[in-house]
């Protein structure tokens, strides 16, 4: 290559002035590339920036921000991500072995409950006997009932408690809710996310007509995605529903009883609503045949069950009673096992993580509405409060649990009678 400082060697005053054009004309052309990526790039993130801004600031997704983060990315095709980064970070906070529930996480009732014996005394359940504690020894007030919520007609209709889910994990407690199915009548709630579409006759807020006889409220299943099940109500299919799926049926006269679909509850005329979640979890009074914790895609594969996290669960007893589990550091088969101790016969898994699983129980004072002031969580530590129930926001599926004797308590509710045939029996036939 020639040196044009090198002597002898001639510069033209032609040559200098292409080579400077060149110069700038590459320069121009480096500028235009990296403005036109620049445009692109603000393109893609503007769009990014306002919905996942959104998302954040969002509390239908969850109590927290990474819960709310972790939603976005799922709903925006990033689902394996976030399981793994999820999975890895379980993996490291698993339930510490052995140890004590913290001081009056175990509630030792208080006080005899008398069911008055008046002829004005509605029909009820007889109430629900004490749960052979799962570690031993038990602890003062494991599975010992305690009434909560507004009574019915004087009658108390939910019973909760809590107690140690297993015997390695000493430290932990779950809570437990019965509710009489006598007194209290269930209503499904749909979402606009789950199962989607609407609008519905019932979803979130709860209105104060319906808050004026509400007693408890939980949460439902999976996002359907997920729920391998569909979901019926308001007279017509949201999702297709599937034979051999694990359902929680409401029918027309507000009882609701759990069953697989096809076998021990299918569509009649007296269905209202029917929301399906996995298969059934406890079948005749025992956890299903070859459970397996380490189960990474039939129950629960958000987070992967080998890992223990916030789960929930809706079973049926012999005699009608409503059970629902809910808590942390459960894996299926601790599920599973909770909600036969507390005498299901059938149940299934609800959802699962910490920002959606809830239950509460409202006591307002005689003729006013439940509101998150006079509301309970099942445990202290769930996510959320008691609010969700009572916030046009709240887009996800959840049930209530209302007085059958609606709010003055005076005539029941429905004077829909569904025959025996048509409902399902408690005990698997």
């Amino acid at each position: 290559m020639t040196d044009p400082s090198a002597p002898g060697t001639e510069v033209t005053e032609g040559s200098t002035v292409r080579a400077d054009q060149t110069r700038a004309r590459r320069k121009r052309n480096r500028r235009r590339v990296l403005l036109v990526g620049l445009v692109l790039f603000l393109g893609l993130m503007i769009p990014f920036g306002i919905s996942f801004g959104s998302a954040l600031n969002d509390p239908a997704n969850g109590s927290s921000v990474g819960a709310r983060a972790a939603e976005w990315f799922r709903e925006h095709g990033a689902a394996s991500v976030v399981n793994w980064i999820e999975n890895v970070w379980y993996s490291h906070h698993q339930p510490p072995v052995g140890g004590k529930p913290s001081k009056g996480a175990i509630r030792v009732p208080i006080r005899q409950v008398t069911i008055p014996t008046s002829p004005l005394t509605p029909p009820h359940l007889p109430p629900p006997t004490p749960i052979t504690p799962l570690a031993s020894p038990a602890l003062p007030g494991e599975g010992e009932w305690s009434p909560v919520g507004r009574p019915v007609e004087g009658v108390p209709a939910v019973y909760t408690t809590e107690l140690r889910p297993d015997p390695i994990h000493t430290s932990q407690v779950v809570g437990v809710a019965w509710m009489d199915t006598q007194l209290l009548h269930a209503t499904l709630y749909s979402g606009s996310i789950i199962p989607g579409g609407g609008p519905y006759a019932h979803t979130a807020p709860v209105p104060t007509d319906a808050a004026m006889s509400l007693v408890a409220a939980f949460n439902s299943g999976f996002l359907m995605s997920n729920a391998n099940g569909g979901y019926y109500t308001d007279g017509h299919t949201e999702l297709p529903l599937r034979t051999g799926a694990a359902s929680l049926v409401v029918y027309s006269d507000g009882i609701a009883t759990v069953g697989q679909w096809g076998r021990d509850v299918s569509m009649t005329p007296y269905v209202v609503s029917v929301r399906q979640n996995l298969d059934l979890l406890v079948d005749n009074g025992r956890p299903v045949p070859g459970l397996n914790s380490n189960d990474t895609a039939q129950w629960g594969f958000t987070l992967g069950n080998q890992i223990y996290v916030w789960r929930s669960g809706v079973g049926i007893t012999a005699d009608g009673a409503l059970v629902y589990v809910g808590g942390p550091s459960l894996n299926i088969t601790s599920l599973a096992d909770v909600l036969a101790a507390a005498g299901c016969v059938r149940a299934m898994e609800l959802d699962i993580n910490t920002d959606w699983v809830n239950m509460a129980t409202f006591a307002p004072t005689p003729g006013q509405p439940a509101t998150p002031a006079n509301g309970t969580n099942l445990l202290s530590s769930m996510s959320g409060g008691t609010s969700r129930y009572f916030e046009p926001y709240w887009e996800r599926d959840f049930v209530t649990m209302s007085s059958a004797y609606g709010a003055d308590q005076s005539l029941p509710v429905s004077t829909t009678t569904v025959p025996a045939s048509k409902r399902s029996p408690p005990v698997k036939t």
